[in-house]
């Protein structure tokens, strides 16, 4: 499911409703009131805001921001109430709140429509009744097939863009979308849109599979780099900035171009790059970056984590957010910064790799 949706579920079976989850969180966990904050509407920026986090983990020193600033929920009675005053999409408002995507179908859900289309559960009414026992009925009702006023992955209007856009000035991007299909799909989607048949790709011999996998479907042609070894740890790390920029001078010397960098900004050990360096190094030739940062998503929330790719200059970013923010499997974003890629490639990519049944 995407994560607007199953992050407000999630929390509402939890606490008892987003409102609450939001309450109690600010009480017991002041520092970390804006990662479940967004967490629980997914979205929680509204345009020109700024995001501001408190001080360290346990209070004590100097206070530290970043961006950010967060409105409270509003209730499903009043996101009904303004759904009426907006019918571009069947009725329902699509910013009703700072969660567009999860009012909308909460709006569309408490209608009770008849369904004469997909999926075939019918709203549960179909469903078994083991898979009831085991997700509970309510989960039904909010699966959907994406109707036109609610949007799909591929919508240019909607709540889910509109979802999106918000998503996109929380982690600072010009462009985010939602996967289905966890990082893997974002990765793959990355390199398709940079690499073209008989391009090179750099990228380190402990790359994610998916990286393997887009290679064989884009035609793109690897140049790996050995990642650094820890002795210490007895974990590969990430790569350095002096190995990158040699392999992309090796391929210059062969009559060859580096048509992208992939690094892997953060290990599942929690190694991380010197990311900035590398964009910088990449940038002075031309190269985009594209970082696979699926274990570090949540760096955006707090001063005292590292900073993100996207802040350190990377062009394209998958990050999962089902791994250590707290969606659902599957779920996860890729983000875009400036325009040395594609983006209309970038969307064709994607429409090729995601399910145009999403739920």
């Amino acid at each position: 499911m995407i994560s607007c949706l199953t992050n407000k579920l999630a929390y509402s079976s939890i606490c008892g409703s987003p409102a609450k989850c939001s309450r109690r969180v600010a009480e017991e966990a002041p520092e970390f009131r804006e990662l479940f904050t967004f967490q629980c509407t997914s979205h929680a920026l509204p345009r020109g805001r700024h995001r501001k986090v408190g001080s360290g983990i346990g209070g004590g020193g100097e206070q530290t921001t970043k961006s950010m600033d967060t409105r409270a929920h509003q209730t499903k009675k009043q996101a009904t109430a303004e759904s009426t005053e907006d019918d571009s999409y069947g009725g329902v408002a699509p910013c009703a709140t700072n969660a567009p995507f999860v009012s909308a179908l909460m709006v569309f859900a408490e209608r009770e429509p008849a369904c004469f289309c997909f999926p075939g559960h019918n709203g549960g009414k179909a469903a078994s009744a083991m898979l009831t026992r085991l997700s509970g009925p309510d989960v039904f009702t909010y699966d959907s097939t994406p109707l036109p006023w609610l949007g799909n992955l591929f919508s240019s209007k909607g709540p889910l863009t509109d979802a999106q856009e918000l998503a996109a000035e929380v982690f600072g991007s010009s462009e985010t979308w939602f996967l289905v299909g966890g990082s893997n799909c974002g990765v793959m989607a990355s390199i398709m849109a940079t690499c073209s048949p008989g391009d090179f790709l750099v990228l380190p011999r402990n790359a994610h599979v998916s990286a393997t996998h887009a290679m064989v479907l884009s035609g793109a042609i690897p140049k790996y780099i050995t990642p650094e070894y820890s002795s210490l740890w007895d974990v590969a790390g990430g790569v350095t900035p002096s190995q990158v920029e040699t392999s992309i001078e090796e391929l210059k010397e062969a009559g060859k171009r580096a048509a992208a960098v992939l690094i892997t900004a953060t290990t599942y050990q929690g190694i991380c790059c010197k990311i900035d360096e590398i964009t910088k190094l990449c940038h002075s030739h031309g190269v985009p970056v594209i970082a696979d940062e699926a274990h570090g998503p949540h760096f955006q929330f707090h001063p005292r984590l590292p900073k993100t790719a996207l802040e350190q200059g990377a062009d394209l970013v998958v990050q999962s957010t089902h791994k250590v923010l707290s969606s659902l499997s599957q779920s996860s974003m890729l983000h875009m910064s400036g325009n040395r890629a594609d983006k209309e490639r970038m969307h064709r990519c994607l429409e090729a790799l995601q399910s145009t049944s999403s739920s």
